[in-house]
């Protein structure tokens, strides 16, 4: 049987109920991955720049919230 590809992981943030993670595919690709809690979002490189946007504008809103 041949052997199937490895998928190289990196862990980039740790908490104790978070983490989050890229993954090397055995194509390549690199897929992001965020855990909060119990909730999993898994993207490929484009939507991880969409959320990134996303998420940089979330924050600096809520900065103006204080």
């Amino acid at each position: 049987m041949a052997e199937q590809p490895e998928t190289n992981i990196e862990s980039i943030v740790e908490t104790e109920d978070n983490f989050f993670y890229t993954a090397e595919e055995p194509d390549g690709e690199i897929t992001y991955h965020l855990q909060f809690n119990n909730v999993t979002m898994h993207f490929f490189t484009e939507e991880w720049q969409t959320a990134l946007d996303f998420l940089e504008k979330v924050v600096a809103a809520s900065k103006k919230l204080k």
